[in-house]
């Protein structure tokens, strides 16, 4: 525990509490903001080059595959939030996964 004193538990004692901070009684105890720690200035670097530069050392073949996994990924999540009656409607057809990868969007 800090050394910090808690507010009271009870509604009664935190509104006693209040006025006195606002009638200048007590001063109230504010937490210092954490102090985030150092980044690794390199660690950073690579995270602004991100997707785009692992997508460069990789072939279009496998490129190609981690998209077809993740849309594969996708459709499968929207299968699994289909209940009866939505199951029964128009709206719940299951898009073809090869319209999905071949669709010019997909790869943008």
């Amino acid at each position: 525990m800090t050394g910090r004193p808690r507010r009271p538990a009870d509604v009664v004692g935190n509104a006693v509490r209040v006025m006195q901070i606002a009638t200048g009684e007590r001063e109230e105890e504010f937490e210092p903001e954490p102090v985030a720690p150092p980044k690794n200035a390199a660690a950073v670097e690579m995270g602004k080059l991100g997707g785009r530069k692992r997508a460069e050392g990789m072939t279009p073949e496998r490129r190609a595959e981690i998209a077809r996994k993740a849309a594969e990924k996708r459709v499968g999540k929207g299968m699994n939030r289909t209940t009866e009656s939505r199951s029964t409607s128009s709206h719940s057809v299951q898009p073809d996964l090869n319209s999905i990868l071949n669709s010019p969007s997909c790869w943008n």
